[in-house]
């Protein structure tokens, strides 16, 4: 029987479990929120605009509440965290870009070949060893983007191919978070996200501007920076309540939240090809994923 010490472990876990489900409906809204507004005409820069705006909102409201120190916006590698935050940026714009043209369960699929591409990137990027398992995964997932994007049929848009390049540029973001954790406080990393978010895309979205018809839009447009923010802070906060190798299999749970989404919201329904890709790629996922969970283990 598990004593007072190994259920309060337990329920911490379950905690950030749950916040990781959370935390992907956060996300899921982003996505279904943005590809309803730029089929409305909403230009994709300037939602992107929006998202970043609100996450800088909310996070100079949680750095003044602790007091305004320029310790506070320091870091000690600016170089990769303005980095970072490019690349999320870059992210971002692509995906609301390709929202117009794809539904959500083909750019949910692409994006979550992210971990394939972070452990193919990991070996030359951070210097870890990919064992012939991990190869394998490595592959096997490749094979079922292939099976999503069709690149050589006429059945998916050519966009597809730019939710590709999504997938490489929140890979790297992955890389540079992992490479700064414990270096640069999540704090700062919030901050400079949504401040360098906001400058770059400021004038763009100025120049491309276009007023929501209805309280619906606009609560829409104020709600990508909302969702935004909480998403992160949730993911966040929940590897505080659980290991990473215990939360990572949840974060498949966008791929159905946004399945759900397309069939509800926009009356889509994903083709038998793309279930496929997307279960290539979910099973791709979970055996990296136990393959460093082995790794862990045997050098523990």
């Amino acid at each position: 029987m598990a004593g007072p010490g190994g259920q309060m472990r337990h329920d911490r876990a379950r905690l950030g479990i749950v916040m990781m489900l959370v935390t992907y409906l956060f996300f899921s809204f982003i996505d279904t929120s943005a590809k309803w507004l730029v089929l409305l005409g909403i230009p994709g820069l300037q939602i992107a605009f929006m998202r970043y705006a609100g996450h800088l909102a909310i996070s100079l409201v949680q750095i003044g509440s602790g007091g305004w120190t320029w310790r506070r916006f320091a870091s000690a590698h600016p170089g990769l965290v303005i980095l970072r935050a490019g690349l999320l940026i870059t992210s971002t714009a692509i995906n609301f870009f390709v929202l117009k043209y794809l539904s959500l369960t083909i750019t949910s699929a692409i994006l979550f070949s992210a971990p394939i591409i972070v452990c193919a990137l990991s070996m030359p990027l951070l210097g870890e060893r990919v064992g012939k398992w991990r190869w394998f995964a490595i592959i096997l997932g490749f094979a079922g983007v292939l099976i999503v994007v069709r690149p050589f049929g006429i059945s998916v848009h050519w966009s597809a191919l730019l939710a590709v390049l999504n997938a490489i540029s929140f890979s790297l973001y992955s890389i540079l978070t992992r490479r700064l954790a414990g270096a640069v406080s999540t704090e700062t990393m919030q901050f400079y996200v949504g401040a360098i978010g906001t400058l770059v895309l400021l004038v763009p979205a100025v120049l491309t501007w276009r007023t929501p018809d209805g309280l619906l839009d606009w609560g829409l447009l104020i709600g990508v920076g909302v969702w935004g923010w909480a998403g992160h802070e949730l993911l966040t906060r929940a590897h505080a309540f659980a290991p990473a190798s215990a939360l990572m299999p949840y974060g498949y749970s966008f791929i159905i939240y946004m399945s759900i989404a397309s069939y509800l919201v926009f009356g889509t329904t994903p083709d038998g090809w793309t279930l496929v890709g997307a279960v290539i790629i979910v099973i791709s996922g979970l055996i990296i994923w136990r393959r460093e969970n082995v790794h862990a283990t045997e050098h523990s």
